[in-house]
């Protein structure tokens, strides 16, 4: 009579990618975020996946939880196996449907910087069907499905494929810029201000008008496009970022009254992930975004 034993059982995906998150995150809830579920969620997978295993992976503390010595020395393993995975799905995908392009984008970039441009590249590509997805910081391209990454960033990591340097300068609207002949006068003006460039005040100040003792006085908004709109609108004086308003300096909706832009630290960057299945026509859209005659 023929044995046939039983095949050991690979452990849940699902409880194996809770593991290798929050291994590499450094934490249960950071791996909920990325994998869009809940902390008490990834807990309990791993906590399955430890009972099957018979051995625990993680130490479980006031202050989070840390990786055992089996943990460790399991996780390379297990993220050059997810990134392969993640980067064979999304060959597949590109493969299955290589004129779609998903770009993940900064919302002040996409809003300002990508929209304006979206028309042309409609026009040059029509064949090329664009979706935008607006996140706050870069993704790790490893793990999902965008093609195309914009970014300020340092402009000094290889993985970018395209950068543009971007300045600093105030702007307004033109009746507000009247009362404006020197940069100490911003010191009784309302300005406006970006929550998450709240320092760009104080980089520009330190370079345009050293010595003074200048702490920018007005609304704060958690969006760019919002205080654009208001500088639009003459609610105050807006630290913009050049690129951002480009068109509204060119035709004269706002202005910048006074004649001290100063570099931004940052640069406009453009990113791909390597190896991708269909560089070419990602080329030709990001070509056709950076054409200089917009």
């Amino acid at each position: 009579m023929p044995v046939a034993p039983p095949i050991p059982r690979i452990p849940s995906l699902n409880a194996l990618r809770a593991f290798e998150s929050a291994a590499r995150l450094g934490g249960f809830a950071l791996a909920a975020a990325e994998l869009g579920v809940t902390a008490g969620a990834v807990a309990a997978q791993i906590k399955s996946l430890e009972e099957e295993l018979g051995a625990p992976l993680f130490v479980r503390g006031a202050r989070g939880v840390v990786l055992t010595p089996i943990g460790q020395r399991a996780l390379p393993g297990f993220v050059e196996v997810f990134d392969r995975l993640a980067t064979a799905v999304h060959e597949l995908r590109q493969d299955a449907a290589p004129h779609k392009v998903h770009i993940a984008a900064l919302p002040a970039l996409a809003q300002l910087w990508l929209a304006p441009r979206l028309p042309l590249l409609r026009r040059t590509l029509p064949a090329v069907d664009v979706s935008v997805t607006a996140l706050e910081t870069p993704p790790n391209l490893k793990r999902v499905p965008f093609d195309i990454c914009l970014f300020y960033g340092d402009g000094r990591s290889g993985r970018h494929v395209w950068t543009e340097t971007d300045e600093l300068l105030p702007v307004c609207a033109p009746e507000t810029a009247e009362r404006l002949t020197h940069p100490r006068d911003l010191k009784s003006a309302v300005c406006l201000t970006d929550t998450a460039w709240a320092s760009d005040w104080s980089d520009w100040a330190a370079s345009a008008m050293p010595g003074e003792d200048f702490v920018p006085k007005g609304p704060a908004y958690s969006l760019y496009a919002v205080a654009v709109e208001e500088a639009l609108n003459g609610a105050g004086v807006l630290m913009a970022h050049r690129a951002l308003v480009e068109a509204h300096l060119r035709n004269g909706d706002l202005v910048a009254p006074f004649r001290q832009p100063v570099p931004l630290s940052r640069k406009i960057c453009i990113w791909i992930q390597p190896g991708t299945a269909h560089p070419d026509i990602l080329e030709r859209v990001i070509k056709t975004l950076t054409d200089k005659q917009l």
